[in-house]
């Protein structure tokens, strides 16, 4: 288990001598010490970069490309050992892990396609009088900020394409989960990665290193996904040098149940948008809208699945939900679900904490939630489904939308033209339409309004590190 910084091709510790402790959420215990990099360090890991930067630029993108295939085959032979290190930092059960590092690979094998898919443009001008020529270049150095609740597959879903396009990179991943990143590290330099192309910076000082970088001239690039407060924040920062941003912000999405669905469908559905990573991911059904006609037995039906998943440590074989990921998570989930009871809502299942060791919150259903509570205001982050009724499309499509985020939103219904109709109406980057999972590699994903700005994935995600450079030629 590698637990220094990752620069320059090398395992160096902090400049500082500082470490921090990576917590077991499931006990709370230390699980290991890593080095804590400071600004010293971000500057070294620019200069590596920086460094690195006109060769890699220089290889040939079916070299670049199969570099990453080799990626995508060393995390396919070591996905049992990645699953259990990402349930052993992130608690998350040991299923989702697997199905976590399957996700994340993919982002190696489709972006070693897409490496050799840069194209340009030719045309002639609408006057006659020249050419235009348009090239794909490699943006430069780019800064990678990655969240605790997807520390391998947010990795390469950055990594993936900023190498197939011929950046370089520091990674600077959350301070819960650093351990995976940097066994994602040891694998792209086992796999050919030249010295510097890819640089890890673990630190607790997330603020002051990451600013420092963005005010660098050489940073180019910024790839942020978290919170949307600090998006924003990063987006002032990376104002001063108008460095190129893409942003995966928060989200807030809608599941919404008409009375027509299939509803064995939509509690399928359901489970998969709402425990997927045990409700910890941005793309987690947050809001559950349901038309009077069949919200009864649609709650009920949720409440008798979600009670019957069993609750334990992430590396357990037989856990199905696992602890959230801190102090911190648990305790907001708390409040907001406790605010939510006081104000008439009713639990059909879970809805209080429990004793003991560990991070845990039960899977929990609530009904008689009141269409202004702030559960269902901000991400709830943990395995909690409020419901609330509709009596019509309309008011569906004003609930679903009455939010400030946009990220993806989850719509049930056998009418294939209401389904489209409302999949236009509602204002989210992705839509679900009877599907409870969006994300693929081949897709680009992303959102809307504060959710938002750019692509991850398909080959929108390459372009994100490409800038079209225009050449008027005559002859």
């Amino acid at each position: 288990m590698e637990t220094e910084l990752f620069i320059g091709g090398k395992w160096v510790p902090a400049s500082s001598g500082n470490r921090f402790d990576v917590l077991d959420p499931a006990t709370g215990d230390v699980i290991a010490t890593v080095a804590d990099g400071g600004e010293s360090d971000a500057v070294a890991a620019v200069d590596a970069a920086a460094a690195a930067g006109p060769a890699w630029a220089a290889t040939p993108p079916r070299v670049r490309g199969e570099t990453l295939r080799k990626a995508w085959e060393l995390m396919t032979e070591r996905a049992g050992e990645l699953a259990k290190l990402i349930s052993l930092e992130n608690g998350k059960a040991l299923v989702d892990a697997k199905g976590e590092v399957t996700y994340a690979a993919e982002f190696f094998r489709w972006f070693a396609e897409e490496a050799v898919r840069g194209e340009g443009q030719f045309a002639t001008a609408p006057s006659g009088a020249n050419r235009i020529l348009v090239t794909r270049q490699p943006v430069g150095v780019c800064v990678l900020v990655t969240p605790w609740n997807f520390p391998a597959a947010m990795a390469t879903r950055k990594i993936g394409p900023a190498l197939a396009a011929g950046c370089t990179v520091v990674l600077k991943p959350a301070s819960d989960t650093p351990l995976t990143a940097l066994a994602m590290a040891a694998i792209l330099a086992e796999a050919g990665v030249p010295e510097g192309v890819v640089n890890v910076l673990p630190s607790r000082s997330s603020g002051k290193v990451v600013s420092r970088m963005l005010h660098d001239s050489r940073v180019r690039k910024l790839s942020f996904t978290g919170s949307t407060e600090v998006g924003r924040i990063l987006l002032a920062q990376a104002a001063d040098n108008v460095v190129n941003t893409s942003m995966e912000l928060g989200g807030n999405a809608p599941f919404v149940v008409f009375g027509d669905a299939d509803l064995d469908a939509a509690i399928e559905g359901a489970m998969i948008a709402k425990m997927r990573n045990g409700g910890e991911a941005c793309t987690a059904a947050n809001r559950f809208y349901v038309e009077a006609s069949v919200a009864s037995e649609f709650a009920s039906r949720l409440a008798a699945r979600m009670s019957a998943l069993r609750v334990g440590p992430g590396t357990a074989e037989d856990t199905q939900v696992g602890p959230l990921v801190n102090e911190d998570t648990v305790a907001k989930v708390d409040e907001l679900v406790r605010g939510a009871l006081d104000a008439g809502a009713k639990a059909e299942t879970g809805g209080s904490r429990p004793e003991g060791p560990g991070f845990y919150y039960p899977p929990t259903v609530l009904t008689g939630v009141a269409p202004d509570s702030p559960i269902l205001r901000e991400e709830i982050f943990g395995p909690v489904a409020p419901i609330v009724t509709f009596t019509s499309e309309d008011e569906a499509v004003r609930l679903a939308n009455d939010t400030e985020y946009g990220l993806v939103a989850y719509v049930y219904t056998t009418d294939l033209a209401r389904g489209l109709r409302i999949s236009e109406a509602i204002e989210a980057g992705m839509v679900g339409l009877n599907r409870g999972l969006v994300s693929d590699p081949a897709a680009p994903f992303g959102g809307v309004k504060q959710s938002g700005i750019g692509r991850e994935g398909g080959h929108e995600g390459l372009l994100e590190y490409l800038e079209s450079k225009y050449i008027a030629v005559s002859w």
